[in-house]
């Protein structure tokens, strides 16, 4: 992200990337020899990292970067699916999208065998059946049992992957920095992590995870960009379809930025200066055409004479078809009229009767009349014709207007176009830059009812000792893609040094890259610890333990086995015995009716 004083007082561009599809790699033999090389995969609900635990620039770098999307529409077939970079514009067939995640935990598994299969073949891996490398591969915190089982389930049954490790991308973020910054590994501190549907607090004590006072905050990144898309689709109506969700993460990557203090923050932006200033105002792609710029005088009098001529001729065809309706129509009264003469008595009265009239001197007064409006149409138009000629010789329009004469042309100054095209196709995005990010604090800003993420973090901390309090905020992390705004960490101490007690110490840390050390970290474990060893599942614990079952490791989750409860034996069932007894119907008459004794079971 940029920050705010580099961008102030510009006019900015919407970059709208269109991504370019993935080449497929050819495997090196350097992940073959001497045993196949760990996959890493961080498996994210944005963005799906993919590469090779290789040392270097080339290999020990993410070779597929794509987001986590799949474009499938119904009835489709399978190879039809376009995948990550293969959609080069999302927005058109944004409502064909679909992900494999629901917030941040994995439920669509034909998505995300998918996503597998992408990321198998453009790296190379010949699958024929099977998949040799061990898999490094990111998950929830507190992952659910069943999402764990059925996406081992998937690697090992459908792929038949030696070895699976399951870590969570926070916790390998924290890993990688501390191997980046020398230190001692972190055995006690808290990790801040907010992705893109949601943010987490994760405790970390003596080394491990404490998974009992995790807490998820249900915001992140699509909450901020469908915020900001709203607003401003509020404050520009007209501009609805150019608003569009890639666009608004655009904004919130490059323009966007968090606020020490968000109320005082707010309060300087009702200065004019301050918003001049610091308003962005982002351009949005307009046609030319109609882009007016300063109109001279003689193109205004040349446009002035156009319009005239144009009325003038729009005029004398309206006479000219008014006067050849007028002289039909006489001529046919005075075809009507010769019949009298001739003496066809008989088809002269039909034809006045026609004519809806009552005698010839009716018929001989509407000849007289229309014959003076004939004559006088011809006389408008020949003058008409005659006014014509001196405009086409140029000195017709200074007469008719007296605005256009030399006296006024010679003081007349250029006159600026009302209505400015690029302005209008400009949004200006002022208090929105800040709005964003604020809901991470304030989820109710968007109708969240819930505590925001610092609250959330003081309410963890309350969980433990005062000892331990002062442990975890000696250390807190930051992690994940939708904490780079400019101003965060700033903020983050700030909110720490309000609710910490009186004289004691904190230390925040921000991650060297939040979005992408995920990535890192899970390669130097699988770097520092060879498959087989702590953190692995093999095929044989998946067999024996369950798919379910996790490894756990410095940068795991905790496992908890599912307990299931034990049916209790069941009693034998009564055994049901028929004797007869006798029934006295009356005296004299004795019958004899078979009925049910219950003989319990003996116990010994």
């Amino acid at each position: 992200m940029t920050s705010k004083i580099d961008t102030t007082c510009k006019i900015f561009s919407f970059q709208d990337y269109k991504s370019s599809p993935d080449p497929i790699f050819e495997i090196s033999a350097e992940c073959l020899q001497p045993s196949p090389v760990p996959i890493i995969i961080d498996n994210g609900s944005f963005q799906t990292r993919a590469g090779w635990a290789c040392k270097g620039d080339e290999l020990g770098a993410p070779r597929l970067l794509f987001k986590s999307v799949a474009a499938r529409s119904r009835g489709a077939a399978r190879s039809e699916t376009q995948i990550g970079n293969d959609i080069s514009n999302l927005e058109p067939v944004r409502w064909l999208l679909k992900s494999q995640f629901d917030r941040n935990v994995v439920v669509n598994f034909e998505i995300q065998e998918l996503m597998f299969d992408y990321i198998f073949s453009h790296l190379g891996v010949v699958n024929e059946g099977s998949v040799e490398h061990p898999i490094v591969l990111t998950e929830a915190p507190c992952n659910p049992l069943h999402s764990r089982q059925m996406m081992s389930e998937l690697l090992f049954e459908c792929y038949r992957v030696p070895h699976v490790s399951y870590g969570i991308d926070g916790l390998y973020s924290l890993y990688y920095n501390n191997t980046l910054s020398d230190l001692t590994p972190l055995h006690t501190g808290i990790v801040l992590s907010s992705g893109y549907h949601c943010s987490h607090i994760l405790p970390v004590i003596n080394g491990r995870l404490d998974a009992g006072n995790c807490k998820r905050v249900n915001v992140g990144g699509s909450q901020a960009a469908s915020y900001l898309q709203r607003l401003l689709q509020l404050k520009y109506p007209g501009h609805l379809a150019a608003v569009t969700l890639s666009r608004m993460e655009e904004l919130l990557h490059e323009h966007s930025y968090t606020a020490t203090d968000y109320h005082q923050e707010l309060e300087k932006w009702r200065s004019v200066e301050f918003y001049e200033q610091e308003v962005h105002r982002m351009q949005l792609p307009f046609s030319a055409k109609g882009l007016g710029g300063v109109v001279s005088v003689e193109e205004r009098q040349e446009r002035r004479t156009q319009q005239l001529r144009r009325l003038q001729e729009i005029n004398a065809r309206r006479r000219e078809e008014k006067l050849q309706q007028d002289q039909e129509r006489l001529d046919k009264l005075l075809t009507v009229q010769e019949l009298l003469e001739d003496g066809y008595l008989e088809q002269f009265h039909k034809n006045l009767v026609q004519l809806n009239m009552d005698s010839a001197e009716e018929l001989q007064s509407y000849i007289n009349k229309l014959s003076l409006v004939v004559e006088q149409g011809r006389q408008r138009l020949l003058q008409a014709s005659e006014m014509e000629q001196p405009m086409d010789e140029g000195d017709g329009v200074t007469e008719m207007d007296p605005d256009f004469s030399e006296e006024n042309t010679e003081t007349e100054k250029p006159v600026q176009p009302v209505f400015n095209m690029a302005e209008y196709h400009q949004l200006f995005v002022g208090t929105e830059r800040l709005r964003v990010s604020e809901i991470l604090f304030q989820p109710s800003l968007i109708g969240e009812d819930q505590m925001g993420m610092m609250e959330t973090l003081q309410y963890v901390l309350a969980r433990y000792t005062p000892e331990q309090q002062e442990a975890l905020a000696r250390n807190v992390f930051l992690t994940g893609g939708n904490l780079q705004y400019p101003g965060m960490k700033e903020r983050i101490e700030r909110e720490l040094l309000a609710m910490r007690p009186f004289q004691s110490h904190f230390q925040v840390m921000m991650a060297s890259r939040p979005a992408v050390d995920a990535w890192y970290g899970a390669r130097d474990w699988a770097l520092d610890h060879p498959p087989g060893g702590e953190g692995w599942i093999s095929r044989q614990d998946y067999d024996e333990k369950g798919g379910e079952y996790l490894s756990e490791h410095c940068a795991s989750n905790v496992f908890i086995p599912m307990k299931i409860a034990k049916p209790v034996p069941r009693l034998a069932e009564p055994l049901l015995v028929p004797i007869t007894t006798m029934t006295a119907a009356s005296p004299d008459s004795v019958s004899a009716s078979p009925s049910t004794v219950t003989l319990a079971p003996t116990q010994t």
